[in-house]
């Protein structure tokens, strides 16, 4: 997949292929998260009151009554999760702090964080990506806490994403924090796109890695996939 050629963002067309033509593959143009330039201007008071509006006219138009008492507070319901929860990945003020420690008991070995579950949205259908998160790192002489990893891996899946870029996104943030480029991130999901709709498959699942520095040899990713095996 040649993403370097991929730049027009207006969705006519891509590479000189139309929507109609890319249909349900997955294409990223940035390793960046599409943003606009004024992303941050409103207020999330107004956001949540702008999505909560919109949101009653896509359930209007798909013939929901509104008025009806298990209905009339959803559009509510989405734009609080939309701004709070399941996209607040991408507000900056949202990003977690990360205060680095001194590695005091000199342990020069790899670090591995396995199975953090986390919950992103395809960009593409804005419905769920659901997976894990195996993360390593060798310390350059900091280490930061353990619940940090955690908090990186969930604030860049709470965004509309690809699995690709997501990986890039964790892998780019841990080298940035720990000051080191030995950082290891594989990610294993299910991409309710594929399940629950398109070709319906519900059995395969989509695995993405980086590997970084020394990581980046055939003897520490054998070490890597034994301690996340065992």
């Amino acid at each position: 997949m040649k993403t370097e050629t991929l730049k027009t963002k207006n969705g006519h067309a891509l590479n000189g292929f139309s929507i109609e033509d890319i249909g349900d593959d997955h294409l990223f143009t940035s390793l960046d998260t599409p943003m606009k330039a004024n992303a941050f201007d409103m207020p999330d008071s107004e956001k949540k009151e702008r999505i909560s509006i919109l949101f009653s006219e896509i359930m209007d138009v798909l013939g929901l009554d509104l008025t009806d008492d298990s209905l009339k507070g959803t559009p509510d319901r989405v734009a609080k999760m939309y701004v709070e929860e399941i996209f607040s990945g991408l507000d900056p003020k949202n990003k977690p702090k990360v205060a680095l420690f001194d590695n005091k008991y000199q342990y020069n070995q790899m670090l591995v964080e396995k199975d953090i579950t986390f919950y992103s949205n395809c960009e593409h259908h804005f419905v769920p990506i659901i997976g894990k998160a195996h993360v390593a790192y060798i310390s350059s002489g900091k280490v930061i806490g353990l619940s940090k990893l955690n908090r990186i891996v969930q604030y860049y899946a709470k965004r509309p994403q690809v699995q690709e870029r997501l990986t890039q996104q964790i892998a780019n943030e841990l080298k940035t924090v720990l000051e080191t480029e030995d950082v290891a991130v594989i990610i294993d999901a299910k991409h309710l796109c594929v399940s629950s709709r398109g070709v319906k498959d519900d059995t395969s699942a989509t695995v993405t890695t980086y590997y970084g520095g020394v990581f980046n040899t055939p003897e520490k990713i054998n070490e890597l996939q034994n301690y996340i095996n065992s």
